[in-house]
């Protein structure tokens, strides 16, 4: 009985994640930087307007990438790990506004690249869930640990971008080492997460073949003992199946 109502559950989510990944496509907006939940929630909410109009010191020149001052505020001895509402320090707001000099800045400056804010995201995951593969390679170069455990779903950068299929990201976090295989409290990995969260067109193949060619488990089931191939196969993903058929001879 729980492994059925468990699999209704995961079957009611998927459902309700392609309904808003359709409706967003139909309306023709285009969502970056912004990570959905399976229930259609923003797992990942960069700073408000509100919230940006009442920043000041670091977290005003780290909005807006003013190198100058923020190097000005660091040696007056400003506080790098004060925090917004939100609990975004100084480098989280740079990294939400794709700022690659204020962050190379900040953690020069003494910020600590793996800090995570109150939903539990470093500047690796912002960065790579915007698709921002160059402030990936950034942050892991200035000390960013890829395999930092991330988001209220015990994930990692790697889980989030191949959902999202940043390509050029997961390339990013591949050759950076990030953990292949870590499997999320969903109990997904990135490369089922590329498969069932994904739309089975271009961009999550690719994520698809390198993660398989990088080495990740194609064997790692799913809590129903459903695999990554298992999964394709439902949503007759005829290249993706192509792939993880390969894989596994």
């Amino acid at each position: 009985m729980m492994r059925e109502m468990a699999s209704v559950m995961e079957f009611r989510m998927s459902l309700v994640f392609e309904a808003i990944r359709r409706s967003l496509l139909l309306s023709g907006i285009v969502v970056f930087g912004l990570l959905v939940n399976p229930d259609g929630t923003l797992a990942q909410v960069p700073p408000s307007a509100s919230e940006i109009a009442k920043y000041t010191g670091l977290h005003a020149a780290a909005w807006t990438g003013d190198v100058a001052e923020i190097e000005r505020l660091i040696k007056q001895k400003a506080n790098l790990g004060l925090r917004d509402g939100a609990g975004r320090t100084p480098l989280h707001v740079a990294a939400f506004a794709s700022h690659d000099d204020a962050v190379t800045a900040l953690i020069k400056g003494g910020s600590d690249p793996n800090a995570l804010e109150h939903d539990r995201y470093d500047i690796i995951t912002i960065a790579g869930v915007a698709g921002d593969a160059d402030m990936v390679r950034l942050a892991v170069f200035l000390g960013g640990n890829p395999a930092n455990v991330t988001s209220i779903y015990d994930g990692t950068a790697l889980i989030a971008s191949a959902h999202l299929g940043h390509v050029d990201v997961v390339r990013a976090l591949v050759e950076a080492k990030a953990p292949l295989d870590h499997v999320n409290n969903l109990g997904w990995t990135a490369l089922i997460e590329a498969v069932i969260l994904g739309d089975g067109g271009t961009r999550h193949t690719e994520v698809v073949r390198i993660l398989v060619d990088a080495g990740a488990s194609i064997s790692i089931a799913d809590r129903n003992g459903r695999s990554p191939l298992d999964h394709a196969k439902a949503r007759n993903y005829t290249e993706m199946i192509v792939i993880l058929e390969a894989a596994a001879k």
